[in-house]
């Protein structure tokens, strides 16, 4: 057997120091999730503190002192020793809650529960509808298969389905629904349960002719039911006052809610910059941390390890906040300069602009950029717009002048708004008609516009 040998290979690679990690972390929330990062902060790290304000006038000047102590400290000295320590990786826990399905709240589900024991359901009962309640997302539809919770509970698939049946019967009818068709069909059984006979020829249409009614297949939909054009409408707009979705719109689901990150205005002819962070608390490093890291006495080995490493943290995630907001504020201010325009007269003047303009305005990596518009939106003086909406791609009009994508999206959009609902122009026709507006764009490139607006075809768009 040989004996083994010990060889060495030279490479190069990269890797991202913990600096960075937090850096790219930070740099990458919204100011809600910044303000709930630095709150959780203060919590896991004693060496970060609020920084006290207005303090009283009896202090004898210990505020004064801990600064000016604080001062003096050489930090590398401090925090680079021959000590060996590590820095573990800051995770973004403020984001977790956004990763996991949106389901209904507790409150939507046990205002259903109380419903349920209305009804006087077995004990039996009660269990399988505590299970699909659980399975019920935030649109309010059930998202599990009715044999899965029946072999889970040991009770016959059809036991699951009727008490599924009665749950879509409460308020908000049609919970608990496994498809749009389903749920709609709940609805309306409610809707007739109160004696508005009226109903049956949209329950007809809902339940034999759905696909056709879903694609506006109007014509086929009268052949076959037999009725007229003014019977059907009636029927349309029975249907769209219907919910597809019953698990929103009341006060039991949550709502989003825009928070800009930015502001800018208009002061004496300039463009002024505020960033939305008055809410976050001011932050500063423990003075009674410091003193003990350089003191250099009565702490052991281990205590002093953990006693950098937390001042080190502290320090780490206050430059990362600032460093935030000073590229928050130079990303902002190329972006004015570019669309000087738009922020002075609207949407109709938004010039095109990629990421990599703004890269190279400020110097920075186009990922950089990247994290700083995504999820990041901006209050103007005309309205609140996310940072992506002021990049888009660019045509050259007819006579010669480029304009952004978006404003074409724009007259694409105005267009299909005043077209005929009963006649909707299909996309070869508003392509000619944004030629004729000197739009030079191919079929194919209106189609892909109006799949972004999600906007349907025009047999979707059809109106009686």
């Amino acid at each position: 057997m040989p004996a083994p040998t010990l060889q060495q290979t030279q490479k190069l690679a990269q890797h991202l120091s913990p600096q960075q990690i937090l850096q790219s972390s930070i740099l990458q929330l919204n100011s809600l999730m910044l303000e709930e990062r630095i709150l959780a902060e203060l919590e896991q790290n004693p060496a970060l503190e609020m920084e006290e304000q207005d303090l009283p006038a009896d202090s004898d000047g210990e505020s004064e002192t801990n600064e000016s102590d604080e001062e003096e400290f050489d930090w590398e000295e401090l925090l680079n020793s021959p000590e060996d320590y590590n820095v573990s990786r800051f995770d973004d826990h403020s984001r977790e809650k956004f990763e996991i399905q949106l389901a209904a709240s507790e409150e939507f589900v046990e205002n259903l529960s109380r419903q349920l024991i209305d009804l006087g359901l077995s004990e039996k009962d009660l269990e399988i509808a505590d299970e699909i309640l659980g399975n019920i997302n935030g649109e309010g539809y059930f998202t599990a298969e009715p044999l899965l919770v029946a072999d889970r509970l040991q009770v016959p698939e059809e036991a699951v389905e009727k008490v599924r049946h009665e749950i879509m019967r409460l308020n908000p009818p049609g919970v608990g629904a496994l498809d749009l068709q389903e749920c709609l069909l709940a609805q309306l059984d409610v809707a007739n349960d109160n004696g508005l006979t009226s109903l049956d020829l949209a329950v007809k249409i809902i339940q034999h002719h759905f696909e056709d009614f879903a694609n506006r297949r109007y014509q086929r939909v009268m052949r076959a039911l037999g009725c007229s054009e003014e019977d059907l409408q009636e029927a349309i707009d029975i249907v769209t006052r219907l919910n597809p979705k019953p698990g929103i719109g009341g006060t039991t689901v949550s709502g989003e809610y825009i928070v800009p990150d930015l502001l800018v205005e208009e002061q004496d002819g300039k463009w002024v910059i505020t960033l939305n962070d008055t809410t976050f608390p001011a932050l500063n490093i423990s003075p009674t941390y410091v003193n003990m890291l350089s003191s250099r006495k009565g702490l052991d080995s281990e205590t002093r390890q953990f006693v950098r490493h937390k001042v080190e943290a502290a320090r780490w995630f206050i430059q990362a906040v600032q460093q935030r907001r000073e590229t928050m504020q130079r990303v902002m201010r190329a972006i004015i300069v570019r669309q000087e325009d738009f922020f002075r007269e609207g949407t109709g003047h938004l010039k095109p602009m990629v990421l990599k303009d703004i890269a190279e305005d400020v110097g920075m990596d186009i990922s950089t950029i990247s994290r700083v518009t995504n999820g990041k939106y901006v209050q103007t003086p005309h309205k609140v717009y996310e940072l992506k909406y002021f990049f888009t791609e660019g045509m050259t009009t007819d006579q010669g002048e480029e304009v952004s994508t978006r404003i074409i999206k724009e007259a694409l959009q105005k267009i299909i708004d005043g077209e005929d609902k009963q006649k909707p122009l299909n996309d070869q026709a508003l392509a000619e008609q944004l030629n004729e507006q000197g739009y030079p764009v191919a079929r194919r490139t209106v189609a892909k516009y109006r799949e972004q607006l999600k906007i349907p075809v025009a047999r979707l768009r059809k109106e009686l």
